[in-house]
This record gives C-alpha cells, sequence and structure tokens, in this order.
C-alpha cells in the first residue's frame, strides 16, 4: 500500500512522537509498503514561539499537491500543527476519509504555559481537529477513556513498542546509585519535581529544551549531558539505577519502556502514563512522595524489568497502527488479506 503520513514533528526534533513515528515508518517499510511522511523539511519554515527548536510550516498550499501527486491508499495525521490542519482541511474539502492520533496531552501543556488559557479551550481544539477523522489512535486505554469523557470520539487503541534490539540490558556501574532523566527540559516536564529531590549518588539529565539555561544555573548538582540517541541514549539507560519519570501530563511516555528494556527501573508520580506502563512494585515504583518512589525502585531487580519490556515490539505496534486505517474511500484497510502477502 501506499501510505502517506502528515506530522509536523520530524528529525531533527526529539520526542517521543519524533520516535515513534521513526520505528513506524521503519517496521511499514520493512512489511513492504510504501510509505512517505509530509514533514516541515518539505516546506518553508518559522520557528515555533517559545519553542524555536521546533520549525512550523507556513507555505501550506502546497500540502493538497503533495497529497495528489503522492496518490497514497491511506492517510495518517499524526499532529494537530499547521500540517495536520492543512492536510485535514484538504481531506475534508474533498470527502476523503483519514486516522489522525492524539499523542500529547495538549490541553495540559498549553493550560500549563499560560494558565488564563482555560483547559475547555484546549479540549475544544481537540475535538474540532478529530472531529472528521476515521479513527483518532491513541496509546492507552486510560488516555481513551480520559479524552472521550472530553467529548472525543472514535478514538482507538494504538499501543507503542520498543526497539529491543537498541535498549537492552547491559552491565551496570557498580558504586553510588545514579538518577536519570531522559526527556525535554520544559515545564511541561516538571523536572523541578525530580531535580529538587534530596536523593544519595548522583542526577543525570539527558535532553534539552526552552528550559536548559535556567534549570542548568539552578541545579549544579545535576549533570546535564544534552540530547542523546542510539547507543549513547542506550548506555545512558543501562548504566542508570533508576530512571525519574516526573510528568504529570504525558499520555503514555516511551522513554520509561526503553529504560525498562535496557533493565532500569522506574520512579514516578501514580498517573495516566506510568499507571499504564509500569507494574507496580515489578518494573516501577508510583508514590505521590517522589523520593520514596526513587529509593524503593533501587530495590527492584533489573531482570524482571527487561523482561516485561521485552514483550512490546514495534512490529506489534505496526501491524495495530494498520488494523486501524480506513482507505481514502473509507473502507478499512484489508490487514488480513496485507498479512497474508507478507507472510
Amino acid at each position: 500500500m501506499r501510505i502517506l503520513i502528515v506530522s509536523d514533528a520530524w528529525l531533527p526534533q526529539v520526542n517521543g512522537v519524533v520516535t515513534s513515528l521513526q520505528a513506524l515508518v521503519a517496521e511499514l517499510r520493512g512489511l513492504g509498503h510504501l510509505v512517505k511522511l509530509l514533514a516541515p523539511g518539505d516546506f518553508r519554515t518559522l520557528p515555533c514561539p517559545s519553542y524555536p527548536e521546533i520549525p512550523l510550516a507556513w507555505d501550506l498550499w502546497k500540502v493538497g499537491p503533495a497529497i495528489r501527486e503522492f496518490r497514497p491508499d491511506c492517510v495518517h495525521l499524526a499532529t494537530e500543527g499547521p500540517l495536520g490542519w492543512a492536510a485535514r482541511r484538504w481531506l475534508s474539502r474533498r470527502g476523503l476519509a483519514f486516522s489522525s492520533a492524539i499523542h500529547t496531552r495538549f490541553p495540559e501543556y498549553v493550560h500549563g504555559r499560560w494558565p488564563r488559557i482555560p483547559l475547555s479551550w484546549g479540549y475544544a481544539y481537540l475535538r474540532l481537529f478529530h472531529r472528521p477523522s476515521q479513527a483518532v489512535l491513541v496509546s492507552t486505554e486510560r488516555m481513551r477513556e480520559a479524552f472521550a469523557a472530553h467529548g472525543l470520539r472514535g478514538l482507538q487503541l494504538w499501543r507503542k513498542g520498543v526497539d529491543g534490539a537498541q535498549f537492552r540490558a547491559q552491565e551496570a556501574l557498580p558504586g553510588e546509585p545514579v538518577f536519570l532523566y531522559v526527556g525535554r527540559l520544559a515545564a511541561e516536564k516538571n523536572l523541578r519535581a525530580f531535580l529538587d529531590l534530596d536523593l544519595p549518588g548522583e542526577q543525570r539529565v539527558v535532553g534539552d529544551g526552552p528550559q536548559r539555561a535556567e534549570l542548568q544555573a539552578a541545579y549544579p548538582q545535576a549533570r546535564f549531558l544534552g540530547y542523546q540517541q542510539g547507543a549513547e541514549l542506550a548506555r545512558s539507560f543501562a548504566t542508570a539505577s533508576v530512571l525519574v519519570f516526573p510528568s504529570r501530563t504525558d499520555t503514555y511516555g516511551l522513554v520509561m519502556l526503553e529504560a525498562l528494556a535496557c533493565g532500569t527501573p522506574v520512579a514516578a508520580f501514580p498517573v495516566a502514563g506510568p499507571l499504564d506502563v509500569l507494574e507496580e512494585g515489578v518494573s516501577g515504583v508510583m508514590r505521590e512522595d517522589l523520593r520514596e518512589a526513587c529509593l524503593a525502585a533501587l530495590q527492584l531487580d533489573r531482570g524482571q524489568c527487561a523482561a516485561l519490556a521485552a514483550r512490546q515490539s514495534w512490529r506489534a505496534s505496526a501491524l495495530e497502527f494498520l488494523a486501524r486505517q480506513p482507505l481514502l474511500d473509507g473502507e478499512p484497510v484489508p490487514v488480513e488479506e496485507l498479512q497474508a502477502l507478507q507472510a
């Protein structure tokens, strides 16, 4: 099949959405599909206000011709940004079906950065964007229930995976405990809840973002290592004692699964995301007292963490994605026939 994915988030951005889409595209191509990703790099862009590392496309009149030229069998809108809106408008005006996804708790993020903007406005934005979508994909059952409570419809499950070849258990370094954070350095990630903790050993921070300079100045005891990818990132996971996940607003938290695949347990708050990924007392500890969770997670069995993560592959995730797609005429993708051809 010819599959078009439209996303405002793509390389060189580093975040969970880009990681998920990279893995999806690789698996779909491995299954024999022709996949095109329509991303900001295909257009002229301007930096996003308050997130200058995120480019926003502005010559959006090129989106329709790009879709027509590719001649897709199905289209997936991965983000609710300018490219997503332009593709949505072009497809809807022609009565063509598409799927979409909710990767982030967008209303909570906006409200957290600009408290004067009510949560209800953010959810109205999501409802408007996803209303014509035939399948709105979310990563967990808990998220499906939460978004349904805010009036979103057509919600379907698309679970994420982990690259078991890249993220795998290695020999942990002996010595004092290492508490690791991996992710964007932005207000919505609640990073101060981790950096404020009085913990034994070392606090490490992998990632970058608009808060880096401020946090690095305020917390000189922590090691800020910048963005990492590939083997370097896997090594950071594997040599950490505990991954600390302080966010209260993530829809999933792919870094938790990657840490577990490396044998590293997770400490987190008992909120959506950690509650969906972690098994309490086995792969992670979830407490309102995050310090207590960090210290308790030190006692967990790293072998069990790796074994739990090994059950979730990106191939299974890609097949689930395919099963949720409508063809442009609204008919479901014939997944059984495709699987038979690929067997």
